[in-house]
């Protein structure tokens, strides 16, 4: 990643820049500066996801206009005609963009179809497209993005086209100098490391630990998520273009494997200072020109000092990985568990050795002094997979365990990794007591309903504040929707699952510019992103970014200066050029990537079938004994479907203020009214035909005990 990775994600924004906004007839434009390109100037004051909206989804629209008044909005057919209509509903100022806006719903029109405008005023939209499949490209497309960052293999035409192949990067073939032996920075090491593979970090052709863990994380994550769901065909083996596909084992681990395995090289050997530890990354000497493919790079290459922050990343992946591909091979991840333990306690007995900020030659300095939150994510991790008592301790003494602030406004990331920690641990099966579980996974819809509630405030209903648009925002956006998609898995409550996809319509067209951020995708989307390789705008001869490569997004600190030139005085969600010089708005990056394809798959699986199935449950909810303050009740779930459920999630709402206190045969969990109540590991199948029971206890309000009117199983709805 280019200079000043290393800033920290909480920014604060002047009067200027919250004021900074210019309006001409409704859309917004950039200051001009001879010689260099503005900022994208949206084509119409409509703005609507570009690529589209999922039939049984939300849809949204924001108009910018200056009226007061609320305007009549038609959604048209690619043939013109009125397929519904509707009244906006003003919203006024909008402080993120600078804009006055309204917006339009139209939720309620579910029929399919491509090619539809939203007319409002007499100003059309960008055409768009309704249909279950939307995402279906998007998730091959945005987990793509890591094969074509592949170091050390050559990128092959037949699974990426012409365009992209070359030759293999970084073997120690010339000019190329490494990454196969490679010395260390001066004073940090007498010897060289093969640290062969992984992905270049972003733009750059470093290879960062630090970023490299939360993004093989996030990848892995996301097919254990599906795992859980059900639905993990989709990212099973074949299904991606990687050369690895047809092993019998499922592309996306085929994909973070190759990290995975760079991750695991640059651990310090034995019999070295700080054996166990990680190298904090490994780039150029200086900063590498651009453009510059992989393979042409004649760079020495560098082994920076390790640190701790390196190291807990490795722990707490390798420690996923051991939990993760344990069924698919069995000898690799007795080896991430390995490495996984070694670096746990290589980092206990240095706990503080730290990245310094003034190492950003020729790479990022990915700076870190708080270190906490790593050592609570990587015990979250090995006590997940290992079920240890040594890392249950280290989990529940950690301050991060109980802290309000694990999930914030402003996504986690590189550098604030707790909320991973609190993720595994709401999700993964453990032994923690049944209220320490209650309460992490309380925390998590908590959470989310901190992010609807930032969202209803915003005329592009985006979970994050005014003041969250600092590098990398986008990434940080798609975090916070990360974190509404595990909260509708807990709970089944379609608030959160909505909130998650409006966070795509934001990415993919619905903001301030009008300007989708994912290469190839919608009518305006951006195509300049900084890269080495990918620098048509520097060289015609080279491609721009593949479809599928999120840019970083908005950045008020205006950190580069084609920026600071560009955007002067630009309003926070609108300082974004699309420029191969804006490192600070533009470039791409895995851990920017990796985030967008977990959220392509949690929008992708739920609309493969077209519509949601039908109901395939009966349940029978009977209050066995009740007194003054209190209860008992039995519910039993019956699977009316043609085939087994493997693992079930049953919700509903009390209707009258009851609270579950405790429960059995199940693990369940109360957030308002919602209750959801997951399988124990003996009834997690229900067999066709077949039923699960379990029992609860919980405390009346007001002596009121009406029974629940509605269940669902698995998001779908039950006889």
């Amino acid at each position: 990643m280019s200079p000043s990775v290393s800033l920290r994600r909480h920014r604060t924004l002047s009067a200027a820049l919250l004021a900074g906004s210019l309006l001409v007839g409704g859309l917004l434009t950039a200051p001009a500066a001879t010689g260099l390109p503005t900022a994208a100037a949206a084509t119409t004051a409509v703005r609507v996801n570009q690529v589209g909206y999922l039939p049984d989804g939300p849809k949204h629209a924001t108009v910018v206009t200056t009226s007061s008044q609320a305007l009549t909005w038609q959604l048209r057919t690619s043939s013109g005609a009125v397929a519904a209509s509707g009244s906006t509903v003003p919203h006024g100022a909008d402080q993120a963009s600078g804009q006055s806006v309204q917006v339009a719903d139209f939720s309620s029109y579910r029929d399919t179809g491509s090619g539809y405008v939203l007319t409002v005023d007499g100003r059309s939209s960008d055409p768009f497209d309704i249909r279950a499949d939307l995402y279906d490209r998007l998730r091959s497309d945005a987990m793509a993005f890591f094969y074509h960052q592949r170091s050390g293999i050559a990128i092959e035409s037949s699974l990426v086209g012409s365009a992209y192949a070359h030759p293999a990067g970084h073997l120690g073939v010339a000019p190329n100098k490494g990454d196969t032996s490679v010395p260390c920075q001066s004073g940090v090491c007498d010897y060289t490391r093969d640290v062969r593979g992984g992905w270049y970090d972003a733009g750059d052709q470093g290879k960062y630990v630090v970023n490299g863990g939360i993004s093989t994380w996030l990848v892995v994550n996301s097919f254990e998520r599906t795992q859980r769901a059900g639905t993990d065909e989709a990212l099973g083996d074949s299904t991606l273009r990687v050369p690895e596909r047809g092993n019998g084992v499922p592309d996306v681990l085929d994909e973070a494997r190759w990290e995975l395995d760079f991750l695991m090289r640059m651990q310090v050997p034995d019999g070295k200072p700080y054996a166990g530890m990680a190298f904090h990354k490994v780039h150029d000497a200086e900063w590498t020109a651009i453009p510059t493919r992989p393979e042409q790079d004649a760079q020495i290459r560098e082994l920076h000092r390790p640190s701790t922050a390196a190291t807990l990343n490795l722990a707490a992946s390798a420690a996923q990985c051991a939990r993760v591909y344990r069924p698919y091979d069995a000898e690799f991840a007795d080896r991430c568990l390995a490495a996984a333990r070694k670096a746990w306690t290589a980092a206990r007995a240095e706990p503080a050795l730290y990245a310094p900020d003034s190492d950003s030659t020729g790479g990022g300095a990915y700076g870190d002094t708080q270190v906490t939150d790593e050592f609570y994510w990587a015990a979250a991790e090995l006590y997940a997979t290992t079920g240890e008592s040594t890392y249950r301790d280290a989990v529940t003494s950690s301050s991060w365990h109980t802290s309000a602030g694990t999930f914030t406004r402003y996504g986690f990331g590189w550098a604030d990794t707790a909320a991973l920690g609190r993720l595994t641990l709401a999700t993964v099966p453990n032994e923690l007591p049944a209220a320490d579980l209650s309460r992490i996974r309380s925390s998590v819809t908590t959470a989310a309903d901190s992010h609807l509630s930032t969202m209803a405030g915003q005329g592009y209903g985006m979970p994050l504040p005014t003041d969250g648009y600092f590098w990398g925002s986008n990434s940080a956006l798609a975090a916070n929707a990360i974190v509404l998609a595990v909260a509708d898995e807990l709970t089944g409550d379609a608030r959160y699952r909505a909130g998650a996809l409006e966070a795509m319509d934001y990415l993919l067209g619905r903001n301030a510019l009008g300007q989708s951020y994912v290469t190839g995708y919608g009518e305006t989307s951006s195509r300049n992103q900084h890269h080495r390789f990918w620098a048509h705008q520097a060289d015609a001869s080279l491609p721009n970014p593949p479809a599928g490569s999120l840019a970083g997004g908005p950045n008020s600190g205006l950190q580069d200066p084609v920026a600071e030139e560009r955007l002067a005085g630009c309003a926070p969600a609108a300082c974004y050029v699309d420029d191969i010089g804006s490192y600070s708005t533009n470039e791409v990056a895995i851990n920017w990537n990796a985030p967008l394809a977990w959220l392509a798959a949690f929008a992708a699986e739920r609309t493969s079938t077209g519509e949601q199935p039908g109901a395939a449950c009966a349940v029978t909810y009977t209050v066995d004994n009740a007194w003054g303050d209190g209860f008992t009740a039995t519910v039993t779930v019956k699977n009316t479907g043609p085939a087994a459920v493997d693992g079930w999630q049953l919700g509903w709402s009390y209707p009258g203020g009851q609270r579950v206190t405790s429960a059995w045969n199940a693990t369940v969990t109360q957030s308002g009214t919602a209750v959801v109540a997951r399988n124990v590991e003996w009834n997690r199948v229900i067999a066709a035909g077949g039923t699960a029971s379990f029992g609860l206890q919980g405390s009346l309000s007001g002596g009121n005990n009406p029974a629940p009117t509605a269940f669902t199983l698995d998001g779908n709805a039950c006889a």
